[in-house]
This record gives structure tokens, C-alpha cells and sequence, in this order.
């Protein structure tokens, strides 16, 4: 039998598969969906972990539980999963370490399940989270049970990541997330598609700066010639940051924050600004972050001086020959179902970042088609999941197995990191 047509097959038993668990994956999800689980409300995040973490056991996994060291920006975090569960191959082999990452945490409020329960209009759900992320997760975890029901175990092993705290940046499961992603040779993010469908196939890096400028206090009205106004100088900071946009592709930078003084008739002593870059490579982020210490290096005002201070960084998860041929494979897989697939590059961040920055190629959005998330219209669509299911299940088939020609973890790349690049804690 041929590729191709070994490839539609299994597509169609995989298919078969994941519609014959459709109406338990919409039950699944309303119990998902109806549990609270924002970021800051550690009990219903660990409530979603439990049910998660019973999923996994049944599947054979072994499932380590971690509650992180540093809480969440001061407050109550949700736990980590990472289960594990072997496959049938070597490494010597061709076998390869897949990382299928999801999180379980949402934006909303304790009390928005109740106001705004699950609902089920035609092939479209609504609900907090039914896109993002619990209808990904869900998909993640209907893909496994379909590999298991189907035997398919040609792997060396498969690592499922449930984090609690991804919707603000995930400060908690940070280091267990970088940890996890140690010694991967894929990395599947469980982000919902794009709304026609796409793959993610890169995500802009964020850094975070914050500029404190040092002026000197005098009284505005008698003698401000001994002042040295620090909010003057926070102005023309502003205009010399906001003017490096546009001089390296795939870079922004953004004044988001201005604060200065605290009344009218002192000349002001002392200015803050905090400062965004998102760049779609490391390099334009070193870029931009070289070129805000040289601005903050020539004050315009006398007497001013100005600290550059590098808050955080998510880097980014660039579009790799690595990254390119997992989207290829994807595609083969996505054609013998029937479905042309996609790629989009986004300036949105998420766990996927991480696991890019420690140099594993990675392909996001591999959950079902959903879309406005964040918001009381978020949706779903159905009549998505089990295609997209039987996809999951088909691509880590297809890289599960690199065949005994390929001893070592080579579509790893290398993290791209130098001081400054990584180590900061959201």
C-alpha cells in the first residue's frame, strides 16, 4: 500500500473514532465549561485539573501534579499536570517525545459559568472557555483515547501539559513548563484553530521594560530654573521610543504607561514609563531592547537621568524550517481527511512561546475551530471537533515515528538565548 493511501486510511479510522465519541465530548464540555476556572480561583482550576487528571489515569498515564512554588503574581495557583506515557519505539528507532500542551484556566470571573451556562445552538457552542482553552484541552484528551482505542503506539512517549495560569502569562507554571519541554522533539499546542480553520505557526515574543527617570524637585513658580523636570524628559522619551516602530520587520514598540508628578507647582522630580515589544524573533527583540537602552542613554532634559529596567520577556515562537516541516506533515495528514489546512502567524502569546524557547518546534491551534474569545460571544464550532481530532490523532501518528534512519532529537533546534533573553520570571 502506498503512503498516500495508507495515510487516507488511517485518517478514515481515526475519523470513525472521534465521531463515534462526539456526543460524550459535548457532554465533557458543558461539565468543563460549567466549572469557574478564571486564573486567580486555585480551587476551580484545580477542580478542572482533577477531571483532567482522572482522564489521563484511564488512558495509563502517569501523571505527576505539581503545585507551584511561586503563586501566581501574589495569589492562589491552580496546579500543573504532567502526565507521561510510554510508546512502542526507541529513540534508536525513530521514536519520538511529543508535548501536547493545554490550559485549563480562564479569563472570566467566579459566577460567569452560572450567568452564562454552556449552550448548544444548532453546531455552535457558547460558553466561558468553550473555546479557550477547554474545548482545546478536551480535543487533546479525545485524540489520546482515540490513539488508545486504535493501538497506536509508535512513539517513544507522549507528555500531556494542563497549566493553570496561561491567561496571565503563566508566572507559576513558567519554570515547570520550560522543564517539561527539556529533550522534546514536538511540541502540539491545544489552542483552538484560527476561525477559517489555520494552524498557529508562529507567535510574537514579548519583553517588558520599565524606564524610571530622575529629574530634581524645585518650586514651579519661583524657581524652576533649579528643577530638572523628569515628566519633560518622559515626554520626549515617548516620542524617541514610539519612533524605533517601523525600523525592523516584525518588531512594535509601545509607550503603554506614562505616569509623572503629584502636583501642579513642583517641577516634576520623577517619571515612569513602561514599554512593550512583541517581535516575531529573538533578534528583533535584542534589537529593540539595545536601541531603548541608547534613547534612554542620550536625556534630552538637563539634569535628568534615566534606568532601563527589563521587567520580563515571553520569547517569541518563531517560524523555523523545524516549525515548516511539522506543518507539512500536518497538511499530508489534514489532505487525507479531506481538509486544506493553513498557517497563520500571530501577535498573540501563549504557553506554545515557552516551549519554542526552549528550542522545540512547535504547531499551535490544534484544537477545534472557535473563535472570540475573551468575550461573552465566544464560540465553537462542533461540527469541527471530530475532524480536528482525528488530525491530532493522524500528526502524532505521523511524527511519533522518524523512522530508524534518525537516531538523534535533530528537528530540535537550539534555543535562541543570551543574557537578558531568558531566566525572568512573569
Amino acid at each position: 500500500m502506498t503512503a498516500p493511501a495508507r495515510r487516507r486510511e488511517l485518517a478514515a479510522e481515526f475519523l470513525a473514532l472521534a465521531r463515534a465519541r462526539h456526543a460524550r465530548y459535548l457532554t465533557d464540555l458543558a461539565e468543563l465549561v460549567s466549572i469557574d476556572s478564571g486564573s486567580y480561583h486555585a480551587d476551580g482550576v484545580n477542580e478542572v485539573a482533577d477531571w483532567v487528571q482522572r482522564r489521563l489515569h484511564r488512558l495509563g498515564f502517569a501523571v505527576d501534579r505539581i503545585r507551584p512554588a511561586a503563586p501566581a503574581r501574589g495569589r492562589g495557583s491552580g496546579d500543573v499536570l504532567v502526565a507521561r506515557k510510554r510508546g512502542a519505539l526507541r529513540e534508536s528507532d525513530g521514536g519520538r517525545r511529543i508535548l501536547l500542551a493545554g490550559h485549563m484556566d480562564t479569563v472570566f470571573e467566579v459566577g460567569t459559568a452560572a450567568a452564562r451556562p454552556f449552550t448548544l445552538d444548532g453546531r455552535t457552542a457558547h460558553g466561558p472557555g468553550v473555546s479557550d482553552d477547554k474545548g482545546g484541552l478536551l480535543a487533546g484528551l479525545t485524540a489520546l483515547e482515540v490513539l488508545d482505542e486504535h493501538g497506536a503506539d509508535g512513539y517513544q512517549e507522549l507528555v500531556f501539559l494542563a497549566t493553570p495560569d496561561e491567561e496571565i502569562g503563566s508566572p507559576a507554571a513558567r519554570a515547570v513548563i520550560e522543564e517539561t519541554a527539556i529533550g522534546v522533539h514536538h511540541g502540539l499546542g491545544l489552542e483552538c484553530a484560527r476561525e477559517n480553520g489555520d494552524l498557529v505557526i508562529a507567535r510574537k515574543g514579548v519583553a517588558d521594560f520599565r524606564l524610571t527617570v530622575t529629574g530634581r524637585a524645585a518650586h514651579a513658580g519661583i524657581e524652576p530654573e533649579r528643577g530638572a523636570n523628569a515628566a519633560l524628559e518622559a515626554a520626549h522619551l515617548t516620542v524617541g521610543i514610539q519612533s524605533l516602530n517601523g525600523r525592523w520587520d516584525g518588531v512594535t514598540v509601545n509607550v503603554g504607561v506614562v505616569r509623572a508628578g503629584s502636583r501642579a507647582n513642583i517641577v516634576c522630580p520623577r517619571a515612569e514609563l513602561r514599554v512593550e515589544v512583541r517581535a516575531t524573533t529573538v533578534a528583533g527583540i535584542r534589537h529593540a531592547r539595545k536601541a531603548i537602552h541608547e534613547v534612554a542613554g542620550r536625556p534630552t532634559v538637563p539634569g535628568t537621568t534615566v534606568e532601563v529596567e527589563q521587567l520580563d520577556l515571553c520569547p517569541p515562537m518563531e517560524d523555523t524550517p523545524a516549525a515548516r516541516r511539522m506543518l507539512d506533515t500536518a497538511q499530508r495528514a489534514a489532505a487525507a481527511l479531506g481538509i486544506t489546512l493553513g498557517a497563520a502567524a500571530t501577535g498573540g502569546v501563549g504557553d506554545a512561546n515557552l516551549i519554542a524557547g526552549a528550542g522545540v518546534p512547535v504547531l499551535d491551534g490544534l484544537g477545534p475551530v472557535g473563535g472570540a474569545d475573551h468575550t461573552p460571544q465566544e464560540w465553537l464550532d462542533t461540527s469541527s471537533v471530530a475532524p480536528r481530532v482525528a488530525l491530532l490523532a493522524a500528526l502524532i501518528t505521523a511524527l511519533g515515528d522518524a523512522g530508524p534512519a534518525h537516531t538523534a532529537p535533530g528537528d530540535a533546534v537550539p534555543a535562541h538565548t543570551e543574557p537578558g533573553d531568558a531566566g525572568l520570571a512573569h
